[in-house]
């Protein structure tokens, strides 16, 4: 397999957790998937470019059913490089969340019944039958973009307590997966600090004092925080012969009393979604929170009014309380991000079109797809200025977006692999260059 000079870099780094002969035929799938439009399945990737990929087609499936490879040791090279060429020092910026993967059928290893919030409102729940992955990210703030992009890395799928039941296993709650996950990104790089940005349901006291626990290196936990916290003040120091030490100190009044008791609160203009800004009025406020059998952690916590009336009030907190309000409501805002790569992940990369149903397959290809959206941004930012055109258009449009990039990229593909690997990159260059732009148009739209 011939990989273009500019993507060597990145694609050699995955090349460790395979054999020689399944890496070929696992790059070929990895491209062919960028290039694909429509279902992610391993017979339609083989069809979009049947020049190279040869072999059975039975080779490329037996890759995700029965050869011998980890998708955590993927993650862990995607990971690296990532914090290697953008976030070389410095605080590194998480998000966390989980999403509902249809796929039906009456075999599909790992299929339940969740919740899918996406479609579900304050009076109305809706429910789908597949796969309810909890995803990690990295945020990073590429120059061409206007915002953070969430670039997935580590991905778990949650089973439901009657799956665990059945199979004998330890329940694991979304919260916990994500514990796990931050613990694996704490034990891989030791000596850097993470800021971990949760959605109210892994805004867990639990997850609050597992991050607060680490010896080395460091994880703060920003989240939406709770009006009745219980919050007590730091238990007082042992006196000699004075018996049991006590594990709390005296009760503190619950932020959402001291919101009503606060007349002045202080304004601020922060970000908001979106990259918009808008005029809040917080109050903030420190204290132990505590939770009966997990002790106390540190918090910082903040109420936040919206001047303009059209969002409702919010408790954030924060377990590091040197940080700011402005960065607390920042922090949480920008994981947003991650909201809009599942949604785009759904649009551009198939990610409810596989069919896998086994084990081994469903634990690796879903995965492969989200690390997959991170490659084609990774990608993107690699190649020269003067290709980084935007191609998806309309009003009021100013930046960048996953389209863009991934219309980008299978260009670049197109030019650079297929041609090249195949032997036409000489006949492509003699066309004239209006017909070369049709060509590209029609060979590697957006979706």
């Amino acid at each position: 397999m011939i990989i273009p000079s500019v993507a060597k870099p990145l694609l050699l780094q995955f090349s460790f957790a395979f054999t020689a002969p399944t890496f070929q035929r696992f790059g070929a799938l990895m491209l062919s998937a960028i290039l694909t439009t429509g279902r992610r399945t391993v017979s339609n990737m083989l069809r979009t470019v049947p020049a190279l990929t040869p072999g059975d087609g039975s080779s490329y499936r037996r890759i995700f059913s029965k050869r011998r490879w980890l998708s955590i040791k993927l993650g862990q090279a995607l990971t690296r490089y990532i914090i290697q060429h953008y976030l070389p020092e410095g605080p590194i910026s998480l998000a966390v969340d989980d999403t509902v993967d249809e796929h039906r059928g009456k075999k599909v290893y790992g299929k339940a019944c969740h919740r899918d919030a996406v479609r579900s409102s304050h009076s109305y729940t809706a429910y789908r039958w597949g796969h309810k992955w909890v995803v990690l990210v990295i945020l990073i703030k590429f120059p061409w973009a206007s915002r953070p992009w969430a670039l997935p890395v580590l991905v778990a799928l949650y089973h439901s307590k009657e799956s665990n039941k059945e199979c004998g296993r330890r329940h694991k709650t979304p919260p916990v997966i994500a514990r796990q996950l931050l613990a694996v990104l704490q034990r891989w790089f030791p000596e850097r600090t993470f800021i971990l940005a949760g959605d109210g349901g892994f805004s867990t006291h639990d997850l609050a004092s597992s991050a607060r626990r680490r010896r080395r290196g460091g994880a703060v936990l920003v989240g939406r925080f709770y009006p009745h916290a219980n919050l007590y003040a730091p238990p007082p120091q042992k006196r000699a012969h004075t018996g049991r030490p006590r594990i709390k100190g005296r009760k503190l009044p619950a932020p959402q009393t001291v919101v009503a008791k606060t007349r002045k609160r202080t304004r601020l203009t922060v970000p908001w979604y979106g990259g918009q800004t808008r005029k809040v009025e917080v109050v903030t406020g420190e204290g132990q929170w505590y939770r009966m059998g997990q002790g106390l952690v540190a918090v910082r916590w903040i109420f936040v009014h919206d001047l303009s009336g059209t969002h409702r009030d919010e408790y954030f907190f924060s377990t590091d309380v040197q940080m700011t309000p402005q960065q607390i409501i920042e922090t949480f805002t920008g994981r947003w991000s991650i909201e809009v790569t599942f949604e785009e992940m759904r649009a551009y990369l198939g990610l409810e079109t596989t069919r896998g149903w086994i084990r081994q397959t469903v634990l690796r290809m879903a995965p492969c797809l989200f690390g997959l959206y991170s490659v084609v941004a990774l990608l993107f930012d690699l190649l020269p200025a003067k290709q980084k055109k935007a191609t998806v258009c309309w009003d009021k449009k100013s930046t960048v977006t996953f389209s863009d990039a991934i219309t980008v990229v299978r260009r670049w593909l197109w030019r650079e692999w297929v041609f090249e690997t195949c032997g036409h990159q000489a006949a492509f260059s003699k066309l004239s260059p209006d017909f070369q732009e049709l060509l590209n148009y029609a060979m590697a739209p957006a979706a």
